[in-house]
Formats: structure tokens, sequence, C-alpha cells
């Protein structure tokens, strides 16, 4: 029996404004599942264990992921800082020496769920931006930078920490 044909494109997110920031925002999206399957092969109770390489742990990286997707959408595209939650981010990004801060003491369902409300709420800024606004680039104290290199920095760098969730997931697989 053969299997059915894979289907590889990337449409169009749903309601978004401009067809461009859409299929970024759909590749953003592929990209988070693929962090979701490598998440769901670890167990839970590993989410604050120390894997033993002087890394981060998984706590600290799924925090730092959610806190960095809205970060640079609430400060550098909307330049509303003090817009992002900090009941939802109790915590900096990074510790005086620059090491990310270790984010423990929460279940693995609070930190994903904090990672899908960070979603939800950049999804729903990019989504609604028109492609005048997406492409525009936005004067910051440290340089420019637009919509769309945002977006695509997001997915990049959530790249380069699944690289830290397969090293965990492969100490504590399930």
């Amino acid at each position: 029996m053969s299997e059915e044909p894979q289907r590889l494109v990337l449409d169009v997110w749903p309601d978004a404004a401009d067809p461009e920031a859409g299929r970024w925002l759909a590749a953003l999206d592929r990209v988070r599942r693929g962090t979701n399957e490598l998440l769901d092969e670890i167990e839970p109770g590993a989410i604050d264990a120390d894997p033993g390489d002087g890394g981060d742990s998984l706590g600290t990286v799924i925090y730092h992921l959610a806190l960095v997707e809205v970060d640079w959408v609430y400060s550098d595209i909307l330049d509303r800082e003090s817009d992002i939650s900090r009941e939802m981010f109790p915590h900096d990004d990074r510790e005086v020496d620059g090491r990310l801060t270790p984010v423990t003491g929460e279940s693995m369902a609070e930190q994903r769920a904090r990672l899908d409300r960070a979603r939800s709420m950049i999804i729903e800024v990019i989504a609604g931006l028109s492609s005048e606004e997406f492409l525009r680039v936005r004067p910051r104290s440290w340089g420019e930078a637009s919509a769309a290199w945002i977006v695509f920095h997001l997915i990049d760098h959530e790249v380069e920490h699944r690289v830290r969730i397969a090293r965990i997931r492969d100490a504590f697989r399930r």
C-alpha cells in the first residue's frame, strides 16, 4: 500500500491582512509544530532537570523562547514594551553575566501554556499588519528592523534553540 503524497506548501495564515506576512506566519507555525513534537518526547518531570552538560534547563529555554517572541513584537514592531505583562514574564531574560535567567518551579504544562499564549499574542499583531506595516523599516535605539525581518529572526531563533531542546530530549527521552 502506498503512502499519501505529502503537501509541502506554506499556505497563507488565515485572516492575515497581508499574504506575505501570512506566509511567514505559516512558516513560524511550522517551526513551532516541530518544537512541540520535540517537547512531546520529553518527560514532563524533566522540565527543571539538569542534563549535566552545563547548559540551560528545558524550562529556562521555553521561557526564553516565549519572552523573546513577545519582546521583539511588542518592543520593536509595536513600540509598546510597557505592555509586556510582568505577570506572564516575571523574570528578566538574562542574568548580569549574559546567561539566560534560570526559570524553575513551573510545570511543563505551565511553560507550554505560556509559549502558546505568547505565540497567540504575536500572531494577532503580525496577522493584522498591512503590507506597508509588515515591510516598514522601524528605527530603534540599536538600529533598524522591519516586521518581516523580525518574524524571520524569530524563526531562526527558535530553530537554534531546538538544538538545545533536542539535546535535552536525548538526555530525558520518554
